[in-house]
């Protein structure tokens, strides 16, 4: 006999867990409170800024970004499993990456907080742009000039977000993916007009995910775990943001000069230094050798607060007194160098997207690949990153040219040349897919690592390559020697497919054997050897030594 529904499902569905029931009325009714404490009055304060107080061209611009991740990603189908290679930044021979680049997303969570960014601080750009103009006396539907008219200035708003995304993925630093760019313009132009208004903005976008995951997964189940992870700030594209928020903080300023607007500049130099504290703009960084970073900590932070001085002054006007000596027009130096970081976060990235795949076949082969339409997916240990070491330039004292391992993904015709799972990675989890494709059509690899680890010595390893049910040995390490010694003779795992064991003596080979069976056992060199539970046992005259383990993907 079913129990009966208790009471706190009488009237809600028992479908609707009562802690989403409970997160949704407490939200309703706590946005209610606001409203009726004062949430109306901002409201029409909004409408002299808003047509019919809406942010009509955030949400064409959100609607524009989801659109290119359903239908042309493919996330419609496949949400968390977008097609992705092909829609990054890669070279300008390739100008479908560089357009579509600024637009497209590597998941969904990536594409979920640049929506609501999109929806919250863009919102306070285009609020500062405002739908309707801000002269005295101007007519709003004006036949003077069509900027007076709240659509046409909702549609350049629209068209200098889509504009502003081309020259992002035009001038990005290596092969990016994503929106943050255009996100961090908006930063810039609401900073320069709102500083705190931003911060809050920016907070208020956390506050958004947070209640959007909590409906959407309530409950969380979880204990302590290990888990392999880059360092945050490697995942960052950090041109791209600055060089967004530069771009956006000169839109601002233009605006505030146009405007004959002025701003408190102590507000707005704390607002520059708590956005790059909040934001992660201050980690300078570099690629090493090993799938190691170097993170330039102190000169980034350094970076920051010179910058905030270097704003602060760039909107002021008139003389200036510059360390108590020298009497200069310090803002409009101020302005100028600012504009000049713009030019220059611009140059630097030309040189990376002039990449061309010169050598894709380097230390790559038939026997360490497959092939998948137009793509090559090999695994590979220690080649040259060609696409990191394409422009040689020593940044701090560290060397671009670097050498890499892992899941590479070659595509000449597309000027891809890519390590798209890490050596590390892959050792970690044992297995991890690859996707590739294009408009209309994906794929996906898998790479598989078995490994046997022999006692007091590092790891023995084979890697395939799986498509289409089929899978191929793509790499074998080099042997290891267990540590143990059984009556003077030593055990030797050899990678291979199967993977084997070599028995010595005094440096002479006893005999070879492949690696038994689970529960069974293989007599070789005068040893018996035992597989029991993934471990291996080394068996003579009733005395039993493990010598390796199994590490299962």
């Amino acid at each position: 006999m079913q129990p009966l529904p208790g009471p706190a499902h009488w009237f809600v569905p028992l479908w609707v867990p009562v802690s989403v029931l409970f997160l949704g009325s407490a939200t309703v009714f706590s946005c209610g409170v606001a409203w009726q404490l004062g949430g109306r009055e901002r409201h029409e304060t909004v409408r002299t800024r808003l047509l019919l107080g809406l942010p009509w061209g955030s949400i064409s611009v959100a609607g524009v970004v989801l659109c290119v991740y359903w239908f042309v990603q493919g996330g419609w189908t496949n949400p968390h499993a977008p097609t992705v290679i092909p829609f990054r930044s890669w070279s300008y021979f390739v100008p479908s990456g560089v357009v579509l680049s600024s637009f497209a997303h590597s998941g969904y969570n990536h594409l979920l907080g640049n929506l609501i960014g999109t929806l919250t601080v863009g919102v306070l750009a285009e609020y500062a742009w405002s739908h309707y103009p801000r002269g005295r006396g101007v007519s709003v539907f004006s036949s003077e000039s069509v900027w007076t008219n709240p659509y046409a200035r909702v549609l350049g708003f629209v068209a200098g977000s889509l504009a502003v995304g081309l020259v992002s993925g035009l001038f990005s630093l290596g092969p990016t993916i994503g929106f943050s760019g255009v996100v961090f313009v908006y930063v810039g132009v609401a900073l320069t007009r709102y500083p705190f208004g931003t911060l809050l903005a920016l907070l208020w976008s956390r506050v958004l995910l947070l209640v959007y995951r909590s409906l959407t997964n309530p409950t969380i189940v979880q204990g302590g775990h290990t888990q392999f992870d880059s360092p945050w700030w490697a995942g960052i594209s950090l041109q791209g943001h600055v060089f967004g928020l530069l771009i956006g903080m000169v839109l601002g300023l233009i605006l505030l000069r146009r405007r004959s607007v002025s701003v408190d500049t102590l507000r707005l130099w704390s607002a520059v230094l708590l956005l790059a504290v909040l934001e992660g703009v201050w980690a300078v960084y570099l690629p090493l050798d090993g799938g190691r970073f170097v993170l330039f900590r102190a000169v980034g932070v350094g970076v920051v607060f010179l910058f905030a001085a270097l704003f602060t002054n760039a909107i002021r006007t008139g003389e200036t007194r510059l360390l108590w000596r020298f009497d200069l027009r310090y803002g409009v130096i101020a302005r100028r160098i600012t504009i000049a970081f713009v030019i220059v976060l611009a140059v630097v990235a030309v040189p990376y997207n002039l990449f061309t795949v010169s050598d894709p076949t380097a230390g790559i082969t038939s026997e360490n690949s497959v092939e998948v339409g137009e793509y090559t997916v090999a695994y590979a240990e220690e080649i040259p990153h060609q696409y990191i070491s394409t422009v040689q330039i020593d940044g701090f004292g560290e060397p671009t040219n670097v050498t890499t391992s892992g899941v590479i993904v070659i595509n000449d015709q597309r000027e891809i040349w890519w390590p798209e799972i890490s050596k590390q990675r892959l050792a970690f989890a044992g297995e991890a897919g690859v996707r590739v494709g294009g408009i209309g059509w994906r794929e996906t690899v898998n790479a598989r690592r078995l490994a046997w680890e022999p006692v007091g010595n590092h790891s023995v390893y084979t890697v395939y390559l799986n498509h289409d049910g089929s899978g191929s040995l793509v790499y074998s390490s080099q042997p290891a020697r267990a540590e143990p010694v059984i009556d003077g003779r030593r055990v030797t795992v050899v990678s291979g497919e199967p993977f084997r064991v070599r028995v010595t003596h005094n440096g002479s080979v006893l005999g070879r054997a492949p690696v038994p069976a689970p529960d069974e056992s293989v007599s070789v060199g005068g040893l018996t050897l035992n597989r029991t539970d993934g471990t291996l046992y080394a068996e003579r005259n009733d005395t039993w030594v493990r010598v390796a383990k199994y590490d299962p993907p």
